[in-house]
């Protein structure tokens, strides 16, 4: 059942947003890129990224396509608006093959994610990365659930992985 209210934000390729607004909902459909869905449920504010590719080869600058890029603004974004870094919790969706035998790179945007959060020290307390199926989330940033709907209509697994430190349980991902 929908709330008459509820504001749907799109987050298109290499964009994030941030809100605090229980109201609002991101969404995002993703191939081989990553959406990385991070929240404080204490301070009730949340954000969701998608980027492209893990790094810019070769050439250096700020750009919002790439991972590193994209992470920083995130976690800033949250910690200007009084999240604390410690309560941040993330989940981490996309990283499909789409292209067959190619490069993989839905498995490399998924490495650098993981790494990068490791690295932060942020948990990553749920997942649903890998397979060959497109994937449409939707993010309420005030409470950290998650819904996924798998666009190619296969039915695949959403893996639950483990938080770092034993704290709360990993909210579950519904798929619908």
């Amino acid at each position: 059942m929908s709330n008459a209210r509820e504001n749907l934000v799109n987050v298109i390729q290499g964009d994030y947003a941030i809100s605090e607004d229980s109201d609002e909902i991101l969404t995002t459909v993703l191939g081989s890129c990553i959406a990385v869905c991070m929240y404080d449920a204490q301070r009730k504010i949340g954000g969701m990224n998608h980027f492209l590719l893990p790094s810019r080869e070769g050439e250096s600058g700020a750009n919002v396509r790439y991972g590193a890029y994209a992470m920083e603004l995130l976690i800033n974004g949250l910690l200007k608006k009084g999240a604390q870094k410690h309560r941040i919790e993330a989940k981490i969706f996309g990283g499909a093959s789409m292209m067959g035998n190619l490069r993989d790179i839905g498995a490399a945007n998924a490495r650098f994610a993981h790494d990068f959060l490791k690295d932060e020290g942020i948990p990553c307390v749920a997942e649903s990365v890998g397979g060959t199926s497109a994937r449409r989330i939707r993010f309420w940033p005030t409470s950290g659930r998650v819904r996924q709907l798998l666009v190619s209509g296969n039915i695949e697994p959403v893996e639950q992985i483990a938080p770092r430190a034993p704290s709360k349980p990993a909210q579950e991902i519904v798929l619908f």
